[in-house]
């Protein structure tokens, strides 16, 4: 499902392939029956944002927005489980997951990382890629509300996942807003001041010297030193892989 690939990249670091690529991914975009006219022209709106402006610009936007505080996570399971130790083997299965389809993730992201599982859905046919995403409806309406409440257009990717999976997005979203509006927002120095203060004790526990690997570190703190994009689709030439953009991104 080609417009998978393409939210895949919108939801992504901005890079420069992205910026270039931009007539391609609208021609996707403008093409894609599986969502409304109004969530294609919110689509668009969000790749014009993206290709236009300063690239900079872009990737100082999309880091003030997803790596401050959790509750904007790109990371599925972070929503679900946090740091607890039911997150490592959530990971072993979702990695089986992949292997067992044939999926081989080259890039040093989390097997969560949402863009990189929108590519894994990319990958199966229709059914499959929806019964996916209607697994993680929930997390995908939350992400949504919280997207809207701070009035960012990244909220267009989200509301375009639940209509794919099914789900009438103004419902979906009507069942979680008001649980949105009454959140503390984590993005606040304070708030992650707290956060670090929080980790640094847990830090010195010896049950946490033992926690999985995979697990997700501190909002802002880079995953993986040497992470590289998610691969580049060539979209005039629909299923080849192309090396993605040359973007070293510190996730």
């Amino acid at each position: 499902m080609q417009i998978l690939k393409v939210i895949s990249l919108l939801l992504d670091y901005p890079s420069a392939a992205l910026q270039s690529a931009r007539d391609e991914l609208d021609q996707a975009i403008s093409t894609a029956r599986e969502i409304s006219p109004e969530q294609r022209r919110a689509l668009v709106a969000l790749l014009n944002e993206l290709a236009s402006g300063d690239l900079m610009d872009a990737q100082e936007r999309y880091s003030e927005l997803f790596d401050k505080g959790r509750s904007l996570s790109l990371l599925l399971f972070e929503h679900v489980h946090g740091e607890s130790r039911d997150r490592g083997q959530a990971m072993v299965d979702l990695m089986a997951q992949y292997e067992e389809a044939g999926f081989a993730i080259g890039v040093k992201e989390l097997p969560d990382y949402i863009p990189l599982y929108l590519e894994y859905l990319a990958s199966r046919d229709d059914l499959e890629a929806r019964e996916g995403l209607a697994d993680v409806e929930h997390l995908l309406a939350l992400l949504a509300a919280r997207l809207e409440e701070r009035q960012s257009p990244y909220a267009a990717c989200l509301r375009a996942l639940l209509q794919i999976a099914g789900v009438d997005p103004s419902e979906k979203l009507g069942e979680v807003r008001q649980q949105v509006a009454h959140e503390v927002r984590d993005d606040s120095l304070e708030a992650l001041d707290k956060i670090w203060e929080e980790e640094a004790v847990d830090f010195m526990q010896a049950e946490q010297q033992e926690r999985c690997p995979s697990q997700s570190m501190l909002p802002g703190k880079a995953k993986e030193e040497t992470a590289v994009p998610l691969h580049w689709v060539d979209f005039k030439h629909e299923g080849q892989a192309q090396p993605a953009a040359q973007e070293v991104r510190n996730v």
